[in-house]
Parts: structure tokens; C-alpha cells; sequence
């Protein structure tokens, strides 16, 4: 029986989110599966991948061929990597803790580049929000500027306007004046 590891599609239109599945070729595409050996969804930034690394490496050595897509997706997760080194200690060039040791060497390296990849998408989106913030701040003055200046009364140029501000002036000096007498009374 001819076994694929191939991706099984689920999820809704327009949303695709698969499993990884180890099936037999003539199955369908989202028929009957002899193993789960993971998840992917490409709808998150980055795309979300979990996988089971023994058992992908276990249908790899019993002869399992991947899809060019299954194939990109285990590269990235270190499966074929694995399936490398341990050819590497069937052979003898290297034993169980040397290839153990190179793998998870291996992933933590690429956690790393994952960590650095996610804080740098939280970074840019954080400074898209500043940005946007920033910009909204300048509008909403603006706006409260313009109607600012619509609640003053419209004044002519010229002579009108200074016997405007000097009227305005005017009216205020007798409210203080007022005020204050009534001040020394109290005293």
C-alpha cells in the first residue's frame, strides 16, 4: 500500500485549516487517514504548524512520501532533518546523542528565528497604531480648532473689529469693578 503524508483540508470557505495526515495514496483528499501527525494553518501570521516529530519520522523511515507542500512543512519543522540525522547513526557516522544533540540544537535555533519573527510583527503593528493614533490626534485638533474659530462671532476687518475687542474689554472691567467693593464691605 502506497502511503503519502498529505495535508487533509478542513475548516470554512475562504479559511482553510488542515491536518497533516499520513494516508494511503488512493484515499481521498479529505477521506480516510491511517494517522494525524499534525495540524497547519496558514491563516495566522506565522502560519501556526504542529506537528508530532516521531511519528512523521516513523512513516519517513517506513517509506512514506510527502506532498511538496507536506514536504515544505516537515523541512520547516525538522522532521526531514531528523530522518536525516538518524540515516547518519543507522550508517555510523554518528550516534543517538550526537544527532539528538545537532536536532535540538537545530530547534532552538529556529524557535529563535520564530520568537524574532513574532516580536517583529508585534513591533510594526504596534508602530501602524502609533502612526494611526498620531494622525487621528491631528485631525481631532483640527477639527476642534475649526470649531473654535466658528463660535467666534464674524467681525469685519478693520476699525469694527478693534471697537469689538475693545467693547468686549469693557463689558469685563465693570463685572470687576463690582465685585470688588463689594469686597471692602465685607471687611
Amino acid at each position: 500500500m502506497p502511503v503519502k503524508i498529505r495535508l487533509q483540508r478542513h475548516g470554512k470557505k475562504g479559511k482553510p485549516f488542515y491536518w497533516v495526515v499520513a494516508a494511503d495514496a488512493r484515499a481521498k483528499r479529505d477521506g480516510k487517514f491511517l494517522e494525524k501527525l499534525g495540524i497547519y494553518n496558514p491563516n495566522t501570521n506565522p502560519a501556526t504548524i504542529e506537528l508530532n516529530v516521531d511519528s512523521s519520522v516513523k512513516w519517513l523511515q517506513n517509506g512514506a512520501q510527502p506532498t511538496d507542500t507536506a514536504r515544505a512543512i516537515l523541512s520547516y519543522r525538522g522532521v526531514l532533518l531528523k530522518h536525516h540525522l538518524l540515516g547518519g547513526v543507522r550508517k555510523g557516522a554518528l550516534t543517538e546523542e550526537q544527532a539528538e544533540e545537532k536536532f535540538n540544537a537545530w530547534v532552538a535555533e529556529k524557535e529563535a528565528a520564530i520568537a524574532d519573527k513574532v516580536g517583529g510583527l508585534d513591533k510594526e503593528k504596534a508602530e501602524a497604531r502609533a502612526a494611526a493614533l498620531k494622525a487621528e490626534k491631528e485631525v481631532n485638533d483640527k477639527r476642534a480648532a475649526e470649531a473654535a474659530a466658528a463660535a467666534l462671532p464674524e467681525v469685519a476687518e478693520g476699525e469694527d473689529a478693534e471697537a469689538e475687542v475693545e467693547a468686549v474689554e469693557a463689558a469685563g472691567e465693570p463685572e470687576q469693578a463690582t465685585e470688588a467693593p463689594a469686597e471692602d464691605d465685607k471687611a
